[in-house]
């Protein structure tokens, strides 16, 4: 880059600078330093892949519509307890999608996998450090040998949005669909986390649980002209079994988990906010540079506008950590698989016992309220200066006990056993941790 001539007058910086500053555009992502379509990803699926060529690794077709589903699922060590299943056609494979046969979502903390009935592709999401979400597909017609491809374009069309926190990430929506699939968009749509109230969320979605669940909209489907205020939400709440729906056979489970679908809607959250957190550090860090080169200047001292996109950006990952604004459970939740067991053995766990993925189910989603991805590779991948801000703002919050007005939800009980948990099972805590 030249640099700029500071005979060149007030006008001739402002362009400069311009040129350089950092665009408010979902595009930006795909210029330096980010380059996610030209990146090369380094994540599960990508290690997969390499495995395949090697010869290190092979998946087994399986005849009478799996395809590779179960040998990918192997693979990636992606729990079959975690399947949930979405009717609503608002995917990749939208026409293969309907009420009689609903696409099944399977994940775990790292990826997450689509498998439609008589699909052509498997449709997978992956968790890369660097990126966000990579996106891929496995084509299910070649029993000969697995074609495993990243996708950009086409899914990113959906996936890089204010929905996904500006970055390529993961999606789960809520919304009303008639007999055929189709969203009635007319009665009301929803992006879904864990602050969503409970009964606007799972809209086009089965949802198995245990009798005395809170409303919700999962298992509906409109009739004729019915709105969202016309329905009772009441007569899809209870569902312990989807037989009378359509053919479970014909899928690894016979279940849509209530637990599984809290689980992935918190952690889409999370992932989508470490992936912004890692690009505003190293884009607030790539414009700095570049200002500095263009006025000729060189200085260790972070500027300004620097340290305010960091802290902004890591401001929302700790909030999504720390599940602020967390929408309260109405009444107990109880699922109807094994997946809260699957699940919550992963630990890691305390001397005592205890691990952030202990569920209370009861008022809140976790016993313990900091999300489990604390221990993910994609959060220990942050950029230092973005690892250090959100470390030292945990700290404040639960060490200090500051800040009690942003995070009303923990109690002095939960801060003093989230540190607890942190230090006996988090390797890489900073020196200021130390009990």
């Amino acid at each position: 880059m030249q640099r700029i001539d500071r005979r060149c007058g007030w006008q001739g910086f402002v362009a400069a600078v311009l040129l350089i500053a950092p665009a408010a555009r979902g595009e930006d992502f795909e210029r330096p330093p980010i380059q996610y379509s030209e990146s090369t990803p380094d994540n599960v699926v990508s290690r997969l892949i390499a495995d395949l060529e090697a010869g290190r690794t092979r998946l087994e077709y399986r005849e009478g519509g799996w395809g590779y589903l179960p040998a990918l699922l192997k693979a990636l060590d992606v729990p079959v307890e975690s399947q949930v299943l979405v009717f609503s056609q608002t995917s990749l494979q939208r026409s293969r999608i309907s009420p009689k046969r609903p696409r099944a979502v399977y994940f775990n903390d790292q990826v997450y996998v689509g498998f439609c009935q008589a699909g052509d592709v498997l449709e997978i999401s992956a968790v890369d450090p660097q990126l966000g979400a990579v996106f891929y597909t496995l084509n299910q017609k070649q029993p000969d040998g697995p074609d495993l491809d990243r996708q950009t374009d086409a899914c990113l069309l959906c996936h890089s949005s204010s929905r996904t926190e500006g970055v390529p990430g993961h999606l789960v929506r809520s919304l009303l669909v008639d007999r055929g699939g189709q969203p009635m968009l007319s009665a009301g749509s929803y992006t879904v986390d864990h602050r969503t109230p409970i009964e606007r969320r799972w809209g086009g979605w089965y949802v198995t649980s245990q009798p005395g669940a809170p409303q919700h909209l999962g298992n509906l489907i409109l009739r004729g002209n019915e709105r969202e205020v016309d329905i009772d939400s009441a007569r899809g709440t209870s569902c312990t079994s989807l037989e009378e729906h359509f053919d479970v056979h014909r899928y690894l489970a016979p279940h849509s988990d209530i637990i599984a679908l809290m689980v992935m809607e918190h952690q889409a959250l999370v992932h989508n906010r470490i992936a912004k957190a890692n690009f505003a550090a190293r884009q607030a860090h790539h414009y700095e540079q570049a200002l500095r080169e263009a006025l000729g200047e060189s200085s260790d001292q972070p500027l300004e506008s620097t340290a305010r996109r960091i802290q902004s950006a890591g401001d929302d990952l700790v909030d999504a950590l720390l599940f602020v604004d967390e929408a309260p459970l109405a009444a107990p939740i109880e699922g109807t698989s094994q997946f809260k067991a699957t699940f919550a053995q992963q630990g890691p766990f305390d001397p005592t016992g205890r691990s952030l993925r202990q569920f209370d189910l009861h008022q809140r989603m976790f016993a313990y309220p900091c999300s489990y991805l604390i221990y993910s590779e994609a959060f220990d991948a942050l950029p230092q200066p973005m690892l250090d801000y959100v470390w030292q703002r945990l700290h404040e919050v639960l060490i200090k006990g500051q800040h009690r007005e942003r995070f009303p939800n923990l109690t002095d009980e939960d801060r003093q056993a989230i540190v607890e948990i942190l230090r006996s099972t988090k390797s890489n805590l900073p020196p200021s941790w130390a009990s």
